[in-house]
């Protein structure tokens, strides 16, 4: 159905057709996808079993208001936001774009959300039910970004699985400052010291940007390895790659998301997990659209995956026909334990 329907989505306007995706999921005019139990890909998260390691990125849910929705779709986790601790409207439109021959998308949102206390009480109204992760970042025109972390992970530790530390969007100025040693430093020994006020073992995940310099990586990874990190996520969108693309929005300007990130992604996985070297869970995301795409993602090192993009182009069924792809490969290749693969490319 959905490859009827594209045709027509497309026509609208990315922002438009995106906001209507999520009415029609809070109404269940999107249906569920029937799943068989596959025991291979069960997964072990922060003490949760989830039904497979495929997970719903931040940016899809930024106001919390489908992750149960997307749940039936057959996610075994979803990331809600990012949320700040205002509500905030964004950066102006229009402000997303598709590149359809290149399965990709350029947004600049912004971080447009309702704000952490609306937020917050919305999931506390509609507990989840499976893992769930929030993403968590500074308002743009916050005096402390470091302080507006530090709201977010008062008002969610108690309603989320796992927490993101969202550094790495292109869309806030400055933001990817964070990603140097001394502010790195500064805002997870923030978080840290939070955390031990509030008396809570909340996991703490952190989004990087795959536009680091290689001379980054080990430094990056060695603050994550000092303060016991629970995992990194691996990469957001790029500001970089659009020399080959072929849709002329290739000239927006925004991060690139979609197909054209999935090999530099893939690149640096497989460069912080010959660090981590299974110490810190890797979640990867980036061009994300097949059981292929899935089984290069846990060679180079990820033992998680998310996507956004890939369900734009591929449709609400794309949980379900990833993982009857995957399974074909696993079967092919003799593989009966996921995790005997994971950094088998390093």
């Amino acid at each position: 159905m959905f490859s009827k329907l594209r045709p027509l989505i497309f026509k609208l306007e990315p922002e438009l057709a995106h906001n209507l995706a999520i009415k029609a999921l809070k109404l269940n005019y999107i249906p569920s996808f029937r799943q068989e139990i596959n025991e291979l890909l069960k997964t072990n998260i922060f003490g949760k079993n989830i039904a497979n390691p495929i997970g719903m990125a931040a940016g899809f849910d930024k106001d919390a208001e489908v992750y149960n929705s997307l749940f039936k779709l057959g996610y075994g986790f979803v990331e809600v936001g990012t949320v700040t601790p205002l509500k905030q409207y964004g950066n102006p439109k229009p402000r997303m774009f598709r590149l359809e021959e290149d399965k990709a998308l350029i947004n600049r949102l912004g971080f447009n959300n309702s704000g952490a206390k609306k937020i917050s009480s919305r999931i506390r109204n509609n507990p989840p039910k499976s893992l769930l992760g929030i993403n968590i970042g500074p308002n743009k025109d916050t005096v402390n970004r470091i302080s507006d972390y530090l709201i977010g992970l008062r008002t969610f530790y108690n309603l989320a699985d796992y927490l993101t530390i969202n550094i790495s969007s292109p869309n806030t100025e400055n933001l990817r400052s964070f990603h140097n040693q001394q502010e790195l430093e500064n805002l997870i020994s923030a978080i840290d010291k939070e955390k031990k006020v509030l008396k809570t073992d909340i996991p703490i995940v952190i989004k990087i940007s795959p536009d680091i310099r290689d001379n980054q990586i080990d430094e990056i990874a060695q603050i994550f390895l000092n303060y016991k990190i629970s995992a990194i996520i691996i990469s957001n969108t790029t500001e970089n790659n659009r020399s080959n693309l072929i849709n002329s929005n290739k000239y927006q300007k925004g991060g690139l998301s979609g197909k054209p990130l999935e090999q530099k992604s893939n690149l640096l996985i497989n460069k912080f997990y010959k660090i981590l070297k299974g110490k810190i869970i890797i979640i990867g995301v980036g061009g994300v659209d097949s059981g292929k795409s899935i089984y290069e993602k846990l060679l180079c090192g990820a033992n998680l995956i998310q996507l956004y993009t890939g369900m734009i182009y591929e449709g609400p069924n794309i949980v379900n026909k990833i993982i009857n792809e995957l399974n074909i490969i696993l079967k092919k290749e003799g593989i009966n334990n996921l995790n005997s693969i994971i950094g088998s490319k390093s």
